[in-house]
């Protein structure tokens, strides 16, 4: 018998079929069994392949058709933060410019009661300054009316003789009556 590899290189010989037996020449071999098995795997596993492509083709899809749902679910609820977001900052605005606005107002108040108050302290200094010039205006006449007073008793009495001196009490004492009825 001929040595199989020598005949499998020899391009125009093959060996005779007439016998058989394992080929050991893994050259040789391997292609055809890799053809027939690759053939039965297309023959029998078609099916099979075709189920799990399948399959696997109906997740892809469904699990796209979840992310869409997921996705416009998610851009709906972000339009309504925008939009909440919108009407927040436009409610912090208006708070702001109201809480200016009240600032303002009391500050305006507080000056108008500062004001207010100054004004009256001011009047209660006048009045005060009144009462303390007519008071000493008051003390002063007093003084000058007594002084004249003491200056006319020494001038009456170092002039005057005892009769004189009582008729002279006497109208004093008339007129100090008289002025007593008037005022009351």
């Amino acid at each position: 018998m001929k040595n199989v590899t020598d005949s499998f290189l020899s391009l125009g010989h093959w060996p005779s079929a007439g016998s058989f037996g394992f080929n050991t020449d893994i050259l040789a071999t391997n292609p055809i069994n890799l053809s027939v098995v690759i053939g039965v795997l297309i023959f029998f596993g078609k099916g099979v392949l075709s189920d799990l492509l399948d399959n696997r083709k109906q997740r892809i899809l469904k699990t796209i058709r979840n992310s869409e749902e997921l996705r416009g679910g998610a851009v709906e609820q972000l339009e309504k933060a925008r939009a909440r977001l919108r009407k927040v900052e436009i409610e912090a605005d208006q708070y702001r410019v109201n809480q200016y606005s009240a600032i303002e107002r009391d500050k305006l108040n507080l000056l108008n009661s500062i004001y207010t108050t100054l004004e009256q302290q001011e009047n209660n200094n006048n009045e005060t300054l009144r009462f303390e010039q007519q008071r000493a205006i008051n003390q002063v006449q007093q003084w000058v009316l007594q002084q004249a007073l003491q200056g006319a008793l020494g001038t009456l009495n170092s002039c005057l003789n005892n009769e004189l001196h009582l008729r002279t009490i006497n109208v004093n004492i008339g007129i100090l009556g008289a002025m007593k009825e008037i005022t009351d």
